[in-house]
């Protein structure tokens, strides 16, 4: 069994993406060839903005989202506590400080609460100037957005959705990219929409923003490549990543979403009175990046893992250590007891195998092992 099967995935659409493929080779045109340009359309059409810029990777599309605010020294930038590193990375790399805030223990997304709290005490101290929101869909379930933008109106702060895991989602009919100032997303091979290497993707309605974008992106680039006229970098998504995504784009939104979250009810209902299963509220549409459950703790999470494992059946903890207490964020000195929540998820979180081409009968060779297990 696959954790997520990515060779399965691309046999039901091999045809397909092997014609993409070949037709990139045969022009030869591999940077900024026309399917970029068409996936940006499309991206930005699904999504419901004015624009998309596609770039080399979500690590990069969240830095280019703050280069264009001009975020830097003397800075906060607000971020869940449990997420993948390069939510926190980015702040630090423009020189900002990221400011790490509890997450709920339902959704793992930030806890608005506990962020309010956050941003009261930096404007108390006085010594950084609350700047940014870093709102994380963790798991492919969309943070939630009313109470974060009302938050950030309130404090005049910006808000940057990172998609990475979130594509697909939704929140009261409006799409994942959507809510942020600027939103982005990664094309890593694992995530919901995926290619076959690194890809992402930057969303904005505002016009200059998405102009300063394209020119950061380009080694600041000013009227051609040429002539620069800012400090900037170089990502941009290749040809053969933007052909293979635009095939599997439609499969994603015609098959992939709906399988999904049948294959994710289907997980909840056998599980839901063994383990606490993922929680999706009204109105919240998930594309489910994770399959994530929490056992009692981490010795508990140990046996399940091992005995799964024993069964060929893989699992991964995301994520075993917080971000506070990354030793590449150590200057910062964080207080510990300000993250009982993550600090609980880190030792309980088990993700399980998933992806939309699973098997029902995967799924409870899956569920009856943790049931024997644990019951």
């Amino acid at each position: 069994m696959e954790f997520r099967d990515l060779r399965r995935q691309y046999q039901y659409n091999k045809q397909n993406i092997d014609y993409a493929i070949w037709k990139v080779l045969d022009t030869s045109h591999f940077i900024q060839g026309k399917q970029v340009t068409e996936l940006e359309e499309k991206l930005a059409d699904y999504v419901n903005v004015k624009h998309c810029v596609t770039c080399a990777n979500g690590t990069d599309a969240l830095q280019l989202a703050l280069m264009t605010w001009n975020i830097g020294e003397g800075d906060a930038v607000f971020v869940p506590d449990f997420t993948f590193f390069s939510s926190g990375e980015v702040v630090s790399a423009v020189g900002a400080s990221p400011i790490f805030v509890d997450v709920d223990i339902d959704t793992y997304n930030i806890d608005s609460e506990k962020l309010e709290t956050a941003i009261k005490t930096v404007l108390q101290k006085g010594a950084m100037i609350p700047k940014a929101i870093i709102a994380v869909d963790l798991f492919g379930l969309p943070a939630n957005y009313p109470e974060l933008r009302h938050i950030a109106d309130q404090y005049g702060l910006y808000l940057l959705e990172d998609a990475a895991q979130g594509f697909g989602g939704a929140l009261g009919g409006r799409k994942a990219c959507s809510f942020g100032d600027i939103s982005t997303t990664s094309f890593f091979p694992a995530k919901p929409l995926g290619c076959y290497g690194d890809g992402g993707a930057i969303f904005t309605d505002n016009d200059e923003w998405a102009m300063l974008i394209r020119s950061l992106a380009v080694h600041g680039k000013g009227l051609s490549k040429y002539d620069n006229v800012r400090i900037g970098m170089n990502s941009r998504l290749d040809t053969l990543q933007a052909a293979i995504l635009l095939e599997k784009f439609s499969v994603f939104i015609e098959k992939e979403l709906r399988e999904s979250n049948k294959l994710a009810d289907f997980y909840t209902e056998q599980l839901k009175d063994i383990v606490k299963t993922p929680v999706v509220k009204s109105g919240f549409y998930s594309s489910w990046a994770q399959y994530t459950i929490q056992l009692e703790d981490s010795q508990v999470r140990q046996n399940v893992q091992e005995i799964l494992k024993a069964q060929e059946i893989p699992t991964a903890v995301y994520y075993p250590k917080p971000l506070h207490m990354q030793q590449a964020f150590r200057k910062y000195e964080y207080l510990d007891n300000q993250y009982e929540v993550t600090n609980g998820l880190c030792s309980k979180v088990l993700s399980l195998p998933f992806h939309p081409y699973m098997e029902i009968e995967e799924i409870l060779a899956v569920t009856r092992t943790i049931k024997k297990i644990l019951v």
